[in-house]
């Protein structure tokens, strides 16, 4: 990325294949690139110039000539320098939305694409920072990006969280290690409860923000009812419903290191007397739950994504249907189901029908509460539909 913009490589698209991203879509395929040898030679992640066969300038990009996605938009200008300065300007903007959007320091500060910096995930915790590196072309500029970070929100921790299964596309390895600070003890505040972060051991980037606003919505619901909260991880949902008076919160996942965390928060917040930890494959406890006639008044069932490739939606989907069935015949009648999907792959639509149709097989009613995805600290690009990977849907069953 350390090239001057003057002398940054120029990669043509083909005749006729720049209508997307002359429409402003942030990706060049490399079905729609002129390979040359030179562009293959080129060394992944680094700054290019991209223009259209007449001559249209696309501005720079940055460019792996072995990942099907080869191009990424940085920026419009094609004299762009990506320094400092760019980046503390881009990162400071991100930043500035996040402020108005929030009053405490807990959100997801950069959504790649949407923000402008195509692949990177960061999440931050106060003075602690989680940063994902998706693409060769964050990975190269990682050095300027925690260099802008420390210069806007003075972290005295930095982790990087690059074993996201999608780095092996971009030719990437898998690594979790600080690269600033050594005390790497995180915490999140949310709804009045204080949640502690494993940023080297947890799933994703430690914690997930996306569901904030659901996790809102469902405790709401809690003052007083039964919650089971099903693949919890480190019990958000369920906890936040004890902390908002449920009378008694299940949470169930398979991670004893989950839900040790999760039962240190329980006791850190004085709720461990109403919340009950137990550990087992989600789907097969639901199952033996429903055998057994137990009932809750609130369900929640937010499992890790079923479909991690395009090939994987059709058993995906009928494993959210199953998950559906099981779920809902655990809701005592009157009660709520939330479930969700965290699939990109699995369109909104397909999900929803899905779910329908397991409620259905448990012969239960329903009238939907609420539809939605992720909260405002993470925006969708939108020519990326696939950036609104989150679905979510809020039911009453009769």
């Amino acid at each position: 990325m350390s090239a001057a913009p003057d002398t940054r490589p120029l990669i043509r698209l083909l005749p006729g294949h720049d209508r997307r991203v002359k429409a402003g879509h942030p990706w060049a395929f490399s079905n729609e690139i002129a390979m040359s040898a030179a562009a293959r030679a080129l060394p992944a992640g680094g700054a290019i110039r991209l223009e259209g066969d007449d001559g249209w300038r696309h501005g720079t990009w940055s460019f792996n000539p072995h990942s099907l996605i080869a191009a990424r938009l940085l920026d419009r200008d094609p004299g762009a320098a990506l320094d400092l300065g760019w980046a503390r300007a881009r990162l400071g903007a991100a930043l500035a939305l996040r402020e108005r959007l929030y009053d405490t320091p807990f959100y997801r500060l950069v959504h790649a694409e949407a923000d402008g910096l195509p692949g990177l995930v960061v999440d931050r915790y106060g003075d602690a920072l989680a940063l994902q590196a998706n693409t060769a072309g964050m990975e190269a500029l990682t050095p300027v990006l925690v260099e802008a970070l420390c210069d806007l929100v003075s972290p005295r921790l930095v982790v990087a969280r690059n074993d996201a299964a999608v780095r092996t596309l971009e030719g990437l390895e898998e690594r979790v290690a600080p690269l600033l600070g050594e005390d790497t003890t995180a915490r999140v505040e949310e709804g009045g409860l204080g949640f502690s972060v494993d940023l080297l051991g947890g799933q994703k980037t430690g914690w997930f923000y996306d569901q904030r606003e659901n996790r809102d919505r469902v405790a709401r619901l809690a003052p007083g009812a039964t919650v089971l909260d099903a693949f919890c991880h480190t019990g958000g949902f369920g906890l936040r419903c004890a902390a908002a008076g449920a009378a008694q919160v299940t949470l169930l996942d398979r991670s004893a290191h989950a839900l040790d965390l999760a039962m240190a928060t329980a006791r850190g917040n004085g709720l461990e007397a109403r919340v009950e930890a137990r550990r087992a494959e989600a789907l097969e406890a639901l199952e033996r739950m429903g055998a057994a006639g137990t009932r809750f008044d609130i369900v929640v069932a937010d499992p890790p994504a079923f479909a991690k490739a395009r090939k994987d939606q059709p058993q995906a989907l009928r494993g959210y249907g199953k998950l559906a069935r099981l779920a809902a015949a655990l809701v005592a009648p009157g009660g709520f189901l939330f479930i969700a999907s965290c699939s990109h792959h699995v369109a909104p639509g397909d999900f929803a029908d899905a779910v329908i149709w397991g409620i259905g097989r448990a012969r239960r009613d329903a009238r939907l509460l609420f539809q939605g995805g992720a909260g405002p600290d993470h925006p969708v690009h939108p020519q990326l539909p696939e950036s609104a990977y989150l679905k979510a849907l809020l039911f009453q069953l009769g």
